[in-house]
């Protein structure tokens, strides 16, 4: 009896407790990961609100754009903190169907965007004032690729911006002057408008704000006539029919949330509606993001204890009181009550008294300031390399792969594939192989790819194989260069892409520095184990016939390093392939932008397509290049196999 009366008189209290503001919220928020700076400020600023105000449990999934407005519409995550009104076809068809809304304002006056170029390109030039003076202009606006076309920066392939900006180029005919880039990334637009503005260069791009690079740079606009929604709306369909030319719109910013989120969390939902930023607060949150290194969350507590009278407003007055508390800040305007620094001397402190705390260093500044500087004092030269890259090697191999046949290249494949295999079904394989990428309509991108592959192998030779020699002669020199390909082999790739790309250009150039860094190092090595396994008896026998050191390399150690030298260059050319879809971040066209806009655009027939052909390249060309680069005796049993007769 006395347990019943335990029990109830437990019940009671648990039902006469005030309601606190945690009641807000039933279960776990996900919130997508956006990887944009303003993004990541406002996902920030809300994560806070809801954790430290309302007492909700957070977690953020990571994933690209259009995977994250699926999953928003799948109910898998709960909450996009920055949703451009009218840019997303997949949101638009989940806010018809009734399982995603965009609610709340939250940039005061909207967002804005359009094609720019930098200020000092019009105080140069005041003709140029509209788009329609871009003709007369043009000149200022080269291609590298393409002298004889100018070239107009877009946005990443699979973005919405990517389509409207091609339809606009065709619309207003300048598609027959310019060029339409598309960077891969917005990293690599990004680092391409760095880049020009260091350089003071001339740059067609189109851009957004809020951003923080339109805070850190003076962005001039370019005139376009008043913006008409019916027009707009057939712009923002890659298949759309009009001719028509239309200005930008004025984008609302909101908050994207699941319908069963505001079911179950209406008070949070309510708050999420008053959440609004002006132009001058976002766009300065972004750029100290920027400077100070911080990431999306770190300014947005900085925000928050810094403008306690801004989010006041948001708030319950219960869940502001428990935010201010946990931020350690005052609402009243008094004196900060906690710091919110917390001293972690005791837990850095081990049991003897001795401090384990780490000193703060860090290169980041010093090498950020040296690569800028770099870029604005020497960036005619490494563009200059970059041009004659382009003119003398990558162009003229993939003209000539343009000039010649399909038909033509895929019978030359399949006798190289007979030649080095032996075998007529693997022949017949590899023509087949190459005739359904074509099927699939990427032999304009394999062929863009091949040059890539051809140029970056052929540099990667020339480097690599007489390095790998002056390492097999030299003690010392293996001691200085080995520990060199250690970092070259391990670094990931990403570090080195962007200080390439400001240093030679968005497009191929980069992207064949960035191969042959990749692609370098096996063949070093492996040339270099080669020659100093050879016979040492076969080297001493040389010599007592008289042989020069010269000799000695062409007659005796090469012939037998050889098949350690077609080794190294077998894995130069898969590692160089390996590269294609990493090359298409930065700009580079070929099979490698297939699959990075599959993956932006969530198309995965498109991504299986490219896929599937880089895997046919991939086999054909490692064992073409293994079946050649046997030794005399493998090479002869090789053949031999191949003539054997079917029993």
């Amino acid at each position: 009896m006395r347990q019943w009366i335990a029990l109830s008189l437990l019940c009671m209290s648990a039902l006469l407790l005030p309601i606190s503001a945690s009641a807000a919220c039933e279960s776990p928020i996900k919130f997508g990961a956006l990887t944009w700076e303003s993004g990541q400020f406002i996902s920030g600023v809300l994560k806070y609100i809801a954790e430290d105000g309302y007492d909700c449990t957070v977690e953020e999934v990571p994933g690209a754009g259009p995977a994250l407005e699926t999953a928003l519409s799948q109910n898998d995550i709960q909450v996009i903190g920055e949703q451009w009104v009218g840019r997303s076809p997949i949101m638009e068809q989940a806010i018809e169907a009734n399982k995603v809304a965009v609610i709340g304002d939250t940039l005061k006056g909207g967002a804005t965007q359009g094609w720019y170029v930098p200020s000092y390109v019009l105080e140069e030039n005041p003709g140029l004032r509209s788009y329609q003076d871009l003709p007369k202009y043009a000149e200022l606006f080269k291609d590298p690729e393409n002298p004889s076309k100018s070239r107009f920066m877009n946005c990443p392939s699979g973005w919405t911006c990517e389509i409207f900006n091609t339809r606009l180029l065709k619309n207003t005919g300048l598609d027959s002057i310019f060029n339409n880039a598309q960077p891969g990334t917005g990293a690599a637009l990004d680092a391409e408008i760095a880049s020009a503005f260091e350089q003071h260069k001339p740059l067609l791009f189109y851009y957004w704000q809020p951003t923080g690079l339109m805070a850190k740079y003076d962005f001039a606009p370019l005139e376009f006539p008043a913006h008409d929604d019916a027009c707009w709306q057939d712009l923002l369909r890659a298949d759309g029919t009009s001719d028509c030319v239309s200005g930008f719109p004025v984008s609302p910013l909101g908050i994207a949330v699941s319908t069963p989120f505001i079911d179950t969390n209406p008070e949070l939902a309510e708050v999420f509606k008053k959440v609004q930023f002006t132009s001058d607060a976002l766009n300065g949150a972004i750029l100290e993001m920027s400077e100070n290194k911080r990431s999306g969350e770190e300014q947005a507590l900085v925000f928050l204890r810094e403008n306690p009278k801004v989010w006041q407003s948001w708030l319950s007055e219960e869940a502001a009181t428990n935010l201010a508390a946990n931020l350690g800040v005052s609402l009243t305007g008094a004196a900060v009550v906690n710091t919110g620094v917390v001293n972690n001397n005791a837990a850095n402190d081990n049991p003897f008294g001795l401090s384990s705390r780490f000193p703060s260093w860090s290169l980041e500044t010093p090498l950020n300031n040296t690569l800028a500087s770099v870029v604005r004092n020497y960036g005619d030269v490494f563009r200059t390399i970059s041009t004659m890259a382009l003119t003398y090697l990558l162009l003229p191999i993939e003209r000539l792969l343009t000039v010649i046949p399909p038909w033509l290249i895929i019978a030359l494949v399949t006798v190289l594939a007979w030649f080095g295999v032996r075998k007529i079904w693997f022949a017949l394989a590899c023509g087949a192989g190459l005739f359904l990428i074509g099927a699939f309509g990427l032999w304009g991108a394999l062929i863009d790819t091949l040059a890539l592959l051809i140029v970056s192998v052929l540099v990667t030779v020339v480097i690599g194989i007489p390095i790998g020699i002056a390492m097999s002669g030299s003690k010392l020199l293996r001691k200085v260069v080995t520990p060199i390909l250690d970092v070259m082999q391990t670094m990931p790739s990403f570090v080195y892409l962007i200080p390439v790309l400001m240093l030679f250009g968005i497009g191929k150039v980069p992207a064949l520095f960035a191969t042959i860094i990749y692609a370098l190092p096996p063949l070093i090595r492996l040339t270099t184990l080669g020659i100093t396994q050879v016979n040492h008896e076969m080297v001493e026998a040389g010599r007592s016939f008289g042989s020069t050191h010269l000799q000695l390399l062409i007659w005796i150690k090469l012939p037998q390093a050889l098949p350690s030298i077609m080794a190294g260059v077998n894995q130069a050319v898969m590692m160089s392939l390996s590269m294609v879809v990493l090359a298409s971040m930065i700009g580079a066209p070929g099979l490698g932008e297939d699959v990075l806009q599959s993956i932006q655009t969530l198309n995965i027939g498109q991504g299986l397509q490219a896929g599937t052909a880089i895997v046919i390249v991939a086999i054909i060309i490692d064992r073409i290049t293994q079946a050649f680069g046997q030794g005399k005796r493998a090479r002869q049993k090789t053949i031999d196999a191949g003539r054997r007769p079917i029993d």
